[in-house]
């Protein structure tokens, strides 16, 4: 697979992701929902953290959040010049297909939630209990750096009340699948699951 294919598979998954978030930015107050199907809903939240929300204040108090913030995205967009670099020279040595294809994924979801992180906290107002606008007149929520992840695809695929028997979960709601993520998050998610279960075929010598 060409350079050139792998980067026309990244500029889809980059447009498709940040129109999606565009959208539902523009269009949903914070934590609105849609339902699409009883096991699919449309479910408007930000990530100002890594995956999941963790943060990582969650884990030492020795740095602030918004410190943690700046750099966790610093971090980032070193990463993203490293997975870059793979892509290429998976390019040029003619890797297998899968292992250009999982590269091209990954780093099109990560450079997706990049462009959240770094720049929509100047581009956007907030979305507290209002539908954001782009642009607006008195500047963004938060500046450079500072943005939130947008996500928006929930699958609540089982919602119940747990059996009080039930140990450390008795008389709780349960719900599987909880997480809230997006279409960069999918590539990324994907890209893994690609080269682990094609693993052989991803890094077999041509």
């Amino acid at each position: 697979m060409s350079l050139k294919k792998s980067i026309f598979l990244i500029l889809i998954i980059l447009l498709i992701d940040q129109i999606s978030k565009i959208y539902i930015k523009t269009h949903f107050a914070l934590h609105e929902s849609v339902d699409v199907f009883s096991w699919f809903k449309i479910y408007f939240i930000e990530n100002d953290g890594m995956a999941w929300g963790t943060k990582i204040s969650d884990f030492t108090s020795l740095i602030s959040d918004r410190t943690a913030k700046v750099s966790l995205t610093l971090f980032r967009v070193i990463a993203i010049f490293g997975i870059g670099y793979w892509l290429y020279d998976a390019t040029k040595k003619q890797s297998s297909k899968i292992l250009i294809i999982a590269i091209a994924l990954i780093f099109a979801g990560a450079l997706g939630n990049i462009i959240d992180s770094v720049f929509y906290g100047v581009l956007f107002n907030d979305s507290y209990s209002q539908v954001a606008s782009f642009l607006p007149a008195e500047g963004g929520y938060d500046g450079l750096l500072h943005g939130r992840v947008v996500d928006m695809l929930y699958f609540p695929l089982i919602e119940m009340d747990m059996p009080e028997w039930v140990p450390f979960y008795g008389g709780k709601r349960f719900n599987f699948f909880e997480p809230v993520f997006n279409v960069a998050d999918v590539a990324i998610s994907t890209g893994f699951v690609m080269l682990i279960v094609f693993n052989k075929q991803a890094f077999s010598r041509n």
